[in-house]
């Protein structure tokens, strides 16, 4: 099948669609890049779209072992979020991290493709994550140099305070929701200036709580989520292990 027009998505889990559950699609997700591939093949059916981003990859890992995999597709618009990964590990180089980053973006930006980059979620409101504020921080700093270097549109989820409603966010904490990962779809073809038939879904509200009730939600929360993660990075494992990218060649998704 030929593409005039191809998008591209690269990343971890954020691109793959964690936390944006569908038994039907690859891999069990959707996502936000699935969502923005929909409505770019329903304005204009010369789209093709290949998914690439599988949960757990590093920076390197995504750099290594799927920039030239997307390039072979001659994109025309790439879309690339990496580092949250890396940012939560004990130890990060984050100026070494970042200029490996900035290669690989020049790469991407050299094809010709449109490339769009995103920011790092502002993790303020989280007990455990908001330890690592200050590096998303300095990522984040550096995520918009390297989009003026080379000319590439930014995402900047930083500063999308609408984020902060737990509403957005899957019963893990670490990954948007299907409602978030909607939200987030909007805001990229917003950044695109593509039009877009994204509906919100409205959120329920939050039941009221008191002190106990939330210090158990927090326990069960570390038993089911935290603990497991935390085992895999004492054991170098990850949930991405055995995975493979849920769209590796250009397709217009049964969706479409």
């Amino acid at each position: 099948m030929e593409f005039s027009q191809r998008y591209v998505a690269l990343g971890d889990s954020f691109t793959e669609g964690v936390g944006d559950w569908h038994e039907a699609s690859p891999n069990g997700v959707r996502g936000w890049a699935d969502r923005v591939a929909e409505q770019l093949i329903l304005a204009d059916s010369s789209w093709g779209y290949a998914n690439l981003a599988v949960r757990g990859k590093k920076v390197r890992q995504v750099l290594d072992e799927q920039v030239d995999r997307a390039l072979a597709m001659q994109p025309t618009l790439i879309t690339i979020y990496a580092g949250g990964n890396d940012i939560l590990r004990p130890r990060i180089d984050i100026d070494a991290l970042m200029a490996a980053y900035d290669d690989g973006v020049a790469r991407l930006a050299s094809s010709g493709a449109a490339v769009v980059l995103f920011t790092g979620f502002d993790s303020v409101g989280s007990a455990v994550f908001g330890k690592t504020r200050g590096r998303t921080a300095i990522y984040n700093e550096l995520v918009r140099e390297i989009a003026d270097r080379h000319h590439a549109d930014v995402v900047d989820y930083w500063r999308f305070r609408e984020f902060q409603n737990w509403g957005y966010w899957d019963t893990d904490r670490m990954h948007m929701s299907a409602a978030g990962h909607t939200l987030m779809a909007r805001r990229v073809l917003e950044v695109l200036r593509a039009s877009h038939e994204i509906d919100l879904p409205e959120l329920e509200a939050a039941p009221a709580s008191s002190r106990i009730d939330q210090l158990r939600a927090d326990a069960q929360w570390a038993r089911d989520y935290l603990s497991p993660w935390v085992g895999r990075r004492l054991r170098g494992v990850s949930s991405g292990d055995v995975l493979t990218a849920k769209y590796p060649e250009l397709t217009r998704p049964a969706w479409a």
